[in-house]
């Protein structure tokens, strides 16, 4: 059932449904939820199948769901939970998310909006109890700021004059994310025609040790050369250069060639590239030519840039409300009014793709 945000919903508590099979683990977790006055369980469920029943009878707004359980699997529920939901913010609390990276990666292309190690041993838990915390009231607290009314509509954004710059080709494609990045990285990838090949740049926010294999695993699902950014390396086409952890993915332009040029981040500094950063170096080395699209994920990343880039001629299509995990970044650049489109990863992939073959791509 969808748990409608209402303007007083900040005065209640966040509803948490907690699916685990160990039921050690439920205990433990009901009560490091209700240490904290803003959450409160409202239902427990052993195995996917029994929270997808509940699902049907109670509103959530937030779901801890482990990987590993019988029959199906978290990863497997993850699409089955977003859709009997309304599409609340899940969070993986499993053991493999440490020492599988493999299956973080699988859990957020699927839908899931994070992912924290389950505890251990007896000496893990005082921490654990605070990383909780802490990641439920980052989704919790960027649902309200999604929640606020942007200064545009999608509807007035559809009725007004679309930029010159799209009668221009696509010679780059810049992308930006973060939390609920990858399942909607995903979704629009699936709906990119494979021939659409100019050179893609994309920063999602991710830890440094999950970035190779999310580059594995998109080159496997795309059919794409997709690989972490390397510093000096030339854009080109079919290329798809992912931001490595620890350093910002901007271009340069050099000779008759554009290149990467890596930022690497001072220690202590935020863990992941800028989206700014990315789309105000494309702004200027592509100009008119180039497209950014901002995707789901937390904060107000990406909305500099794309002052840049709108302002050199460029497009920036932003993920919808309604299909985002978390609307805050894409909600920015609606509410900062750069953005040409706003529409599902899959619709914006089309219009891409419309435009590349109306005006070429490079």
């Amino acid at each position: 059932m969808l748990s409608a945000l209402q303007p007083s919903a900040a005065a209640r508590a966040c509803r948490v449904l907690i699916v685990d099979n160990s039921a050690v683990a439920r205990l433990v977790f009901k009560r490091i939820v209700s240490e904290s006055c803003r959450f409160t369980v409202v239902e427990q469920a052993a195995s996917a199948q029994d929270a997808l029943d509940k699902l049907a009878q109670i509103e959530v707004d937030l779901i801890l769901l482990d990987i590993e359980m019988p029959g199906m699997t978290g990863i497997e529920a993850i699409p089955h939970l977003r859709e009997r939901s309304g599409g609340v913010p899940i969070l993986i609390v499993s053991a493999l998310c440490k020492k599988n990276t493999e299956a973080s990666v699988r859990a957020m292309t699927m839908g899931a909006s994070d992912t924290i190690l389950k505890p251990l041993s007896a000496a893990t838990k005082a921490g654990f109890a605070i990383e909780l915390e802490a990641a439920m009231t980052r989704l919790w607290d960027a649902r309200f700021d999604a929640a606020e009314g942007p200064a545009q509509s999608p509807l007035e954004i559809l009725r007004r004059p679309l930029p010159s710059s799209v009668r221009a080709p696509v010679n780059c494609l810049a992308i930006g994310a973060s939390t609920g990045g990858l399942h909607a990285l995903a979704k629009f990838f699936d709906a990119l025609p494979r021939e659409i090949d100019m050179p893609i740049l994309v920063t999602q926010h991710l830890p440094a040790e999950f970035v190779g294999y999310f580059a594995a695993q998109m080159k496997i699902r795309t059919g794409r050369d997709v690989v972490v950014a390397q510093h000096g390396e030339k854009l080109r086409r079919g290329a798809m250069l992912i931001a490595p952890g620890g350093a910002n993915l901007t271009v340069k332009e050099s000779g008759d060639a554009a290149k990467v040029h890596l930022d690497v981040l001072q220690p202590g500094s935020r863990l992941h590239g800028s989206v700014d950063a990315m789309l105000a170096s494309v702004a200027k080395v592509y100009r008119k030519s180039a497209i950014g699209v901002i995707l789901s994920g937390m904060g107000r990343d990406g909305v500099k840039g794309a002052v840049d880039l709108v302002g050199c001629g460029g497009e920036i299509l932003v993920q919808d409300k309604d299909s985002a995990v978390i609307w805050g970044m894409p909600g920015a650049a609606v509410d900062r009014g750069v953005a040409t489109r706003v529409a599902s990863p899959v619709e914006l992939a089309a219009q891409i793709a419309e435009r590349a073959r109306t005006f070429g791509w490079g």
